[in-house]
């Protein structure tokens, strides 16, 4: 996640870990009353047997090792994908002038494309774990979960490059979408610094009906669900909406991001790993219900 500015009401240490102690204990409570329905609510696609649901377990051993070079995750976030099954052919490097993103098609019956991504890179402090590794998890784990579904969609799952330097990546890849090509463009799905506290939304950074759409669903789902503006922060879904492609990002920072993302304090042992699991099975579950919905649904009006 790209930010420039830490709000100045973070630099209250004592108050803030009085408050996220309040709310972490909050978190487990909500967790434990809902564990059960989290488990048992396997909605109506999670019974198909072309879908594959990762458990906890899988996801927290994806986070024994993070790759903390920025050069080694290009290559890191490929094998990720490797392992979730995806075959060469469906694997590409789209090659900019200043980035490379890793694309990972899954075919689907009609030429309408939904793009599902999480940048790769990383700033220089830290190992980038929580921002953003945490993503490309997820991101690899939902195309595992949909590589043998059979969806309306054509489903693109992208690793941007060169997020916080900017929006390079996804500013590259919309860019070079010829404008005829644009309406096949239907959704976009962000994800960015999961697991420090339950999935939310960045109203700011996202298309109001699409924040309305995943709200109603993480309440069908009884998931522990928030919303919030981060100011002084920027997402790829950004680059997306200037194309008037519908986009959301879905995060999972506590009150405390400042304090760990962009500096040394961003290292595995930060990740709470039952908290990226929610922001998966989230995700994953709106991808197939947007799946069911007309791309026009989610369009604003323009200006």
């Amino acid at each position: 996640m790209i930010f420039t500015v830490f709000p100045s009401e973070y630099s209250e240490f004592p108050r803030y870990k009085f408050l996220m102690y309040l709310r972490r204990t909050r978190f487990l409570l909500l967790v434990l009353a809902h564990s059960v329905l989290l488990f048992a609510c396997i909605t109506s696609f999670a019974q198909q047997p072309e879908i594959t649901i990762s458990t906890p377990e899988e996801i927290k051993a994806e986070f024994t090792s993070v790759p903390c070079k920025d050069s080694e995750r290009l290559n890191a976030s490929r094998a990720l994908f490797i392992k979730a099954g995806a075959p060469a052919s469906d694997i590409s490097i789209d090659k900019h002038e200043h980035v490379e993103n890793l694309i990972v098609r899954k075919h689907g019956e009609s030429k309408e494309i939904l793009v599902i991504g999480a940048h790769y890179d990383k700033v220089a402090k830290g190992c980038g774990a929580i921002d953003n590794w945490t993503g490309i998890v997820a991101l690899a784990h939902l195309y595992r979960s949909l590589k043998d579904s059979r969806l309306n969609r054509t489903l693109l799952f992208v690793a941007f490059g060169n997020e916080e330097a900017g929006l390079v990546g996804s500013q590259a890849l919309v860019g070079k979408i010829p404008a005829a090509d644009l309406s096949k463009y239907c959704l976009m799905i962000n994800i960015d610094s999961l697991g420090m506290a339950a999935p939310q939304v960045v109203d700011n950074l996202s298309s109001p009906k699409l924040v309305a759409f995943i709200t109603e669903l993480a309440k069908e789902m009884r998931l522990p669900f928030g919303h919030g503006n981060l100011r002084g922060v920027n997402a790829d879904s950004s680059s997306f909406r200037l194309k008037k492609i519908p986009a959301v990002t879905v995060h999972g920072l506590s009150d405390a991001w400042p304090t760990i993302l962009h500096s040394p304090f961003d290292q595995a042992e930060r990740i709470n790993s039952d908290r990226v699991y929610l922001g998966y099975r989230l995700v994953l579950a709106l991808v197939v219900k947007l799946d069911t919905r007309q791309c026009a649904e989610f369009r604003e009006a323009s200006s």
